[in-house]
């Protein structure tokens, strides 16, 4: 085994914490330093997992010469100008989905990413979930056939975040779709092989945030708020296949808490995810035929994609979810906003 990869992590006050397991049981990394705006955080942070190089900037992180890789965390809007630099430093990069607000955002990741010969890696973690695992599998197998149709989905009752860093799009870049609506819509995309999108229709609400005693699960729901609570989407791809999108935060819909699905249709079967049910038939004996997947073992899927990262660097690898993928994804997303503002369909440019 080679030497042990340095890693720095930026933003360690949110999603981080899923994080950090995965580092500690990498073969091939360790986290040896943090940065955060919040010192207060950073301490308790850089204390709970005994880590002592701490930077309040991020800046100061990346230049440190020692670190290989640095883990992304921040807020949106900041993930850009974090990313080049790092890349622009020599390190290697896994930056928290979304990769950026913009198409236009992750070109230039893109750019730094192939100028520095460095890795990049979206942190879709969804793709490293056991369930995802067995269902992409038994596509690649052939089962399901072409599949030319998608219905996805990401809608939660009553359960927006209560933090500005999601609800003023100065920090976030958008709502639910750019928060949830990545994870299912790359789901959705890696499933299908990653067809690439001509078109999108988009439509966005936001009529229940500001109902008198409109509430959240995870607390007040903040005054400020300038971002989408509900969004969907018809797309388009140039294979001829289609898709149907719906994101929420604040939704009437039976469920407690979240409810996240795919339903893809192929030629040869059907498939719904997270269920992981086939469905099949057979016309010969006009028989319908339902099998359940058997879930594939492993951890826990956020400490899954940092130990797949440290193995691409470590071992040579390519990333394991390519920014490309990414920007197809934001693509679509940000074509969504562009329909809804707009009120037509739009067609993609590449």
């Amino acid at each position: 085994m080679g030497k042990t990869l340095k890693v720095g992590v930026i933003g360690v006050g949110g999603i981080a914490k899923t994080h950090f397991p995965g580092w500690r049981d990498s073969p091939h990394a360790e986290v040896v330093a943090l940065a955060d705006v919040n010192t207060d955080i950073l301490n308790a942070v850089g204390e709970r997992e005994g880590v002592d190089r701490l930077y309040s900037k991020a800046g100061d992180l990346i230049a440190d010469k020692d670190i290989d890789i640095v883990d992304i965390c921040t807020p949106n809007m900041y993930h850009t100008e974090a990313t080049v630099a790092a890349l622009n430093a020599g390190k290697h990069v896994l930056c928290e989905k979304p990769l950026a607000p913009t198409p236009a955002d992750i070109k230039k990741m893109i750019a730094a990413r192939n100028k520095s010969k460095r890795l990049l890696m979206t942190a879709q973690h969804f793709r490293f979930d056991g369930r995802s695992k067995a269902l992409k599998a038994e596509i690649e197998r052939g089962t399901l056939g072409n599949i030319y149709h998608g219905r996805s989905w990401m809608l939660r009752r009553d359960w927006a975040p209560t933090r500005t860093a999601f609800t003023l799009k100065k920090h976030s870049g958008g709502g639910p779709c750019i928060d949830i609506g990545v994870h299912i819509l790359d789901l959705t995309l890696w499933m299908m092989g990653n067809p690439k999108p001509v078109t999108v229709t988009g439509v966005t609400q936001d009529p229940l945030h500001r109902k008198k005693g409109a509430f959240s699960g995870w607390g007040e729901i903040p005054k400020q708020w300038d971002v989408e609570e509900f969004a969907s989407a018809f797309v388009r791809f140039e294979t001829g296949a289609s898709l149907i999108l719906e994101v929420a935060w604040l939704l009437h819909h039976n469920t407690e808490t979240e409810d996240m699905q795919m339903w893809l249709y192929g030629d040869k079967a059907g498939s719904h995810w997270p269920e992981n049910d086939i469905y099949s038939s057979d016309n010969a004996t006009k028989q319908h035929f339902n099998t359940k997947l058997v879930r594939h073992p492993g951890i826990e899927p956020h400490a899954a994609e940092c130990i797949a990262f440290a193995e691409a660097v470590a071992e040579g690898k390519p990333s394991p979810v390519p920014a490309e993928q990414s920007l197809d994804v934001i693509t679509i997303l940000d074509g969504l906003y562009q329909s809804a503002a707009k009120g037509r369909e739009i067609v993609l440019k590449r």
